[in-house]
C-alpha cells in the first residue's frame, strides 16, 4: 500500500519523528499533525499547509499519509499537482494507453489524498477547471484531502500572488471548508543543510583530514 500511495523516494524517510521544528510555528504545525491522527478516521476536516519552500510542508504531509497507511490500512495517495497535470494532459494523445478518467479514478477514490504544490502551475481556465473538479468530487464525496502551497493568503510585502490569485476565489472559499489552514514559517532546511554540510567542510579541510 505504501508502494501504490505514489511518496516519492526523496520523501520516503519523512515521518513526525524527524521532524525537527526550528520555529515556533514548525511547533505548532506538528502538534496539528499529530491532533490530526489522534481523531483520524473521525475527523472530516483536511489540512493546507501553507509556506515557504524548506519548511517541511511535504515533509508532515506525507508522515500523516504514512502512518494512515501502516495503523488503519487506508488507501492513500500523494500527487504533486504539476504532475498530476501532465498525466492528464498526456492522456489526451490519441496513442496513449490512459484515459483522463483513468488518471483522475485514483484521485477521486482515495481515503486520503495529498495534493503537494498546489497553485504551482500557471492558473489557465484550464487548470482551475481541473483543480475544481477535484476538489469538488473530493468535498462532496466527504473524502479527506491535505494540501500543500507555497503562496499564502497575504500578498506581502513585496507584493506576491496569492493563493487566491493562482487558483481562484470560489475555490479558495471551498478549501477554507474542506481544510484548516496551517502557515508555516521558519528557515529553509534544505539550505540550512547545505551551511551545515559547508561549514563541516570546511573544518575537516581545516584540521587538513
Amino acid at each position: 500500500m505504501l508502494a501504490e500511495a505514489r511518496i516519492p523516494k526523496r520523501y520516503e524517510h519523512c515521518d513526525l519523528e524527524s521532524y525537527q521544528p526550528l520555529h515556533a510555528t514548525q511547533k505548532t504545525a506538528k502538534k496539528f499533525a499529530e491532533r490530526f491522527l489522534d481523531k483520524y478516521p473521525f475527523i472530516d476536516i483536511g489540512l493546507l499547509f501553507l509556506g515557504p519552500c524548506g519548511v517541511g510542508k511535504t515533509h508532515l504531509a506525507v508522515a500523516l499519509l504514512k502512518r494512515i497507511i501502516t495503523d488503519r490500512g487506508d488507501s492513500c495517495l500523494f500527487y504533486d499537482f504539476r504532475d498530476l497535470l501532465r498525466e492528464i494532459q498526456a492522456s489526451w494523445n490519441s496513442v496513449a494507453r490512459t484515459s483522463e478518467l483513468e488518471v483522475l479514478r485514483p484521485v477521486l477514490d482515495a481515503k486520503v489524498l495529498v495534493l503537494d504544490e498546489l497553485g504551482a502551475n500557471k492558473p489557465t481556465d484550464w487548470v482551475r477547471d481541473t483543480i475544481a473538479h477535484i476538489i469538488n468530487c473530493r468535498y462532496n464525496d466527504k473524502k479527506l484531502t491535505l494540501f500543500t502551497s507555497n503562496f499564502l493568503d497575504s500578498a506581502g510585502n513585496r507584493g506576491e500572488e496569492t493563493l487566491t490569485d493562482r487558483i481562484g476565489v470560489r475555490l479558495r472559499s471551498r478549501l477554507h471548508e474542506m481544510c484548516r489552514d496551517i502557515e508555516i514559517e521558519g528557515k529553509d532546511f534544505r539550505k540550512e543543510i547545505k551551511n551545515a554540510k559547508v561549514r563541516f567542510d570546511t573544518e575537516i579541510r581545516n584540521f587538513g583530514v
